[in-house]
């Protein structure tokens, strides 16, 4: 592995002020102690953009203290002038691909933007690193590429040649693309399969979200599989801490016996490593989402839970393996359901009902 110091380094960050890629490049704000951070969002409206528009908020008020120089771009990584010239202007050292339509179900109905954003712009970022040589790309990659692999925990060593649904495939696709570049370009990448990321300020999407939305309404959720789903939930504080530690030490560069690069090429797990039974999870937010003041202490849950069957593109348990990354990195997810959740829900309240 070679150790790359981030001090003084110009990073490139795409997705921010995406959620990961927010609370990333306020990381590296607060951390760092020189150097230009560059963030590039299209700031679409897959969900509400003021969202966006408050975490750039956060990432703006983190740089006015920082010894770190910090733009952002509103750009697509799908438009290959714009990326082409951010890195003839900056000569990144490293990136970190976070930009990407992210979304099971949404892929159903809307796969032009998957292609758009996950494959084309991907490639444009390869093509980029290849013209412009960079000491270390990261990239998201997701648990939804094991599909419905009936091994768990998940391992990377997993065939994973059976994506159930285009959002999958696209990531897939992406380390395959990735593998490719770093074998003939000598690109040192690594890619990440995130594990339901969640925390405060997250997607309004994911269900955790959306479920408090629709109990502070008094509407119904929607509990699929009929419950009988597990997720191995990352907290966001884990997943940032898990993708700084990755981009100080890039896979190295070394010639295999016919004198042609082996590929510095890796890709790791970041999960919770504790599925979680779907009704567990829900009971916890329930009980948080009272204790943090959101909803009344006699608030009726029971009236408020539809139990439905499996949708299409949905897997029935993610379970990470992530030995390899605390193998390599020192690094295991530690923060619990019920502390990750409880933060969340001390946001919401201050997010939206204060």
């Amino acid at each position: 592995m070679n150790k790359i110091d981030l001090n003084n380094k110009t990073i490139l960050v795409t997705g921010c002020p995406g959620f990961i890629g927010a609370n990333l490049v306020i990381r590296l704000l607060d951390e760092l102690k020189g150097g230009t951070i560059v963030s590039l969002d299209n700031m679409n409206d897959y969900y509400d953009p003021v969202l966006k528009e408050y975490r750039l908020g956060l990432v703006e008020k983190a740089a006015e203290k920082a010894s770190v120089s910090h733009s952002f771009v509103k750009g697509s990584i799908g438009d290959k002038a714009l990326i082409d010239g951010l890195f003839e202007e900056y000569h990144f050292d490293a990136v970190v691909n976070l930009a990407a339509q992210a979304g099971v179900r949404y892929s159903i109905d809307h796969p032009d933007v998957y292609i758009e954003s996950n494959i084309i712009g991907f490639y444009n970022i390869l093509e980029a690193c290849r013209n412009h040589p960079v000491e270390h790309l990261v990239y998201a990659s997701s648990s939804s590429v094991y599909g419905g692999n009936k091994k768990v925990p998940f391992a990377t060593e997993d065939k994973v040649d059976n994506p159930v649904s285009l959002y999958a495939a696209t990531k897939k696709s992406n380390e395959l693309l990735a593998h490719a570049y770093s074998k003939l370009y000598n690109i040192p990448s690594t890619g990440l399969r995130f594990f339901t990321v969640y925390g405060p300020a997250g997607r309004p999407d994911m269900f955790y979200f959306s479920a408090t939305q629709k109990l502070v309404k008094g509407e119904t959720i929607k509990i699929f599989n009929y419950g009988n789903m597990k997720r191995d939930f990352t907290y966001i504080d884990d997943i940032v801490e898990g993708v700084l530690r990755v981009m100080q030490g890039a896979p190295e560069k070394k010639n295999g016996e016919d004198g042609l690069p082996i590929p510095p090429y890796a890709v790791y797990n970041i999960g919770g490593g504790q599925p979680e039974n779907l009704l567990d999870y829900i009971s916890t937010l329930q009980e948080e989402l009272v204790n943090a003041g959101v909803l009344p202490k006699d608030y009726d849950f029971e009236a408020h839970r539809e139990l439905v069957g499996m949708q299409p593109g949905d897997v029935p348990i993610t379970y990470a393996d992530s030995s390899a990354l605390e193998r390599d990195y020192g690094f295991t997810p530690k923060i619990t359901i019920r502390d990750g959740l409880r933060k969340f829900c001390m946001w919401f309240k201050e997010y939206y009902c204060s």
